[in-house]
């Protein structure tokens, strides 16, 4: 086998192995049906635990490449004639119990948070009366370029990233990079701020009849759309995840009119499951996809932070375009941001949020999402 682990990175064993037999099988390497080595065979050639290479194979499973056998082993399911996995719209009957989701949202312990704050205060001075790079402070920038890297795979650099205040001004942005005069195709149901962004900007939208796992084949064809605003992990307010082969479609997608996706995955640490979820951006090659996220959700309504990750194709693009915009995130906050990635509690925090929603999602009280 051709597998390896790179001890030296900060990629787990389990994620390298993830993301080398995932290339296989979408570049058609390790053909639909094929079977997989066995666990122990993997293990021993990659010089892991049985335990590990079964983290690898579950999360294959989880995301749709391969599938368990019993007594026979794993075999690839993935084959791109089966890009388009459901033309179904949704039941009227679909939804999620927003209310409790909510109920587990931010609440970041305040204890950490002050801590945090006298750190940045007693470590930074009077340099958090500065003004911020128009691009936002570079140790937010490379805090979020490795958390992104050790968290959803996504490899960007941080001249990739722009900081903004939330995710309605990078709309806004979006719309003055890429052009006010194409259509933005968005989601049917989504968030309807969107729109209204969007329609405020003058932006022509269309909305695409959501189906069980992404937008439904027919209203991908015939849009004439040259920006699609998705949000795969958890569509509000339907609740719907976007399938790995609906990812791919939509790259497939952009590829065909040479337009963009925006991926908006303002909820995406926030969930119950605990595997890997791949994102659109770390699917593609990185040159159509602009990654959006906020810390609005995960930390407090009143950190109105976000940031997006552009191709690397229109980062001079948005330099001659829109690079003369200062920052709108004061400078403290950026670096109370970067502290809290950096030390790890930003992580933590996450971990308990998720731990608390699977106890609410066994008792009953909210669906997996």
């Amino acid at each position: 086998m051709k597998y390896y682990v790179d001890r030296s990175g900060d990629i787990s064993a389990y994620m390298q192995l993830y993301l080398q037999l995932r290339k296989d099988i979408t570049d058609g390497v390790l053909a639909y049906g094929t079977k997989l080595p066995s666990k122990r065979l993997l293990a021993e050639e990659t010089q892991v635990s049985v335990i590990t290479a079964q983290h690898t194979y579950d999360l294959l499973c989880d995301e749709g490449y391969v599938e368990s056998r019993q007594r026979s082993g794993y075999f690839v399911i993935y084959r791109k004639g089966d890009l388009i996995s459901s033309n179904k719209e949704l039941p009227c009957s679909t939804s999620i119990n927003h209310a409790h989701l909510h109920s587990t949202s931010g609440n970041f312990p305040f204890s950490v948070l002050s801590k945090a704050m006298r750190k940045v205060l007693n470590e930074y001075q009077e340099d958090i009366l500065l003004k911020s790079p128009n691009r936002g402070c570079l140790p937010l920038r490379q805090a979020i370029s490795a958390y992104l890297a050790r968290s959803n795979g996504i490899q960007a650099r941080p001249d990739q990233i722009i900081i903004g205040s939330g995710a309605e001004y990078l709309y806004s942005l979006l719309v003055q990079l890429l052009g006010n005069d194409r259509v933005f195709a968005l989601e049917q149901p989504s968030y309807n701020k969107i729109r209204q962004v969007y329609e405020a900007n003058g932006v022509v939208c269309d909305p695409l009849t959501l189906g069980a796992d992404g937008i439904i084949r027919s209203e991908l064809a015939r849009t004439n759309a040259t920006v699609l605003h998705v949000t795969p992990f958890n569509s509000f307010p339907s609740g719907v995840t976007t399938s790995a082969s609906k990812r791919y479609e939509y790259l497939l997608w952009a590829k065909q009119k040479n337009g963009y996706i925006i991926e908006d995955n303002y909820d995406s640490e926030l969930t119950v499951s605990t595997k890997h979820e791949d994102t659109v951006f770390s699917l593609g090659n990185n040159d159509c996809v602009i990654y959006l996220n906020t810390f609005s959700k995960t930390i407090a309504p009143s950190i109105r932070v976000g940031y997006m990750v552009l191709p690397a194709g229109l980062i001079e693009v948005f330099e001659q375009k829109l690079g003369f915009y200062s920052c709108t995130v004061p400078v403290f906050e950026q670096y109370l941001l970067a502290e809290l990635l950096n030390s790890g509690d930003f992580e933590r925090h996450v971990n308990r949020v998720r731990r608390a929603r699977r106890r609410l999602q066994a008792s009953g009280h909210i669906k997996n999402s």
